[in-house]
């Protein structure tokens, strides 16, 4: 990376997992880029997979990767998850759709799960935000 840095820490007396990092910091001349919250919404406003845990996620994970690609970024460059998932889902399916999607990250991101009553839009089964980080090249 130039003219930055980003590190994934996992401190002794911590678990270590493949899914998750403990810590991240970022140094240096970096861009953060905040992702709003995402749910299963195509281009057109439609839902995708009423009811459908896996094609949910696969749709948010598309609405992500869209806008990392917006800003030159992708999976690798995340730094942290937010992931909302409706009372009652498996995150599980949520885990093996992003493994399908974006592949076992090297420094996967830190990543936060809450079960909550519902999402903002109905229907939907999850929400995701984000923060990545990338060079700031300004």
């Amino acid at each position: 990376m130039g003219g930055f840095k980003v590190e994934h820490k996992n401190p002794e007396g911590l678990f270590v997992s493949k899914a998750f990092s403990q810590a991240i910091t970022v140094s240096g001349k970096a861009k953060t880029i905040y992702i709003g919250g995402q749910n299963a919404t195509n281009s057109k406003g439609e839902l995708v997979g009423a009811g459908d845990l896996e094609l949910q996620t696969k749709q948010v994970l598309h609405n992500i990767a869209t806008i990392l690609a917006s800003e030159n970024a992708g999976f690798a460059d995340l730094i942290k998850l937010n992931i909302y998932l409706q009372n009652g889902c498996d995150p599980q399916v949520g885990f093996k759709a992003f493994q399908e999607v974006a592949g076992l990250l090297n420094n996967p991101p830190l990543v936060t799960v809450l079960f909550v009553s519902g999402v903002g839009r109905p229907g939907c089964l999850l929400e995701v935000d984000g923060i990545a980080v990338v060079e700031d090249k300004d």
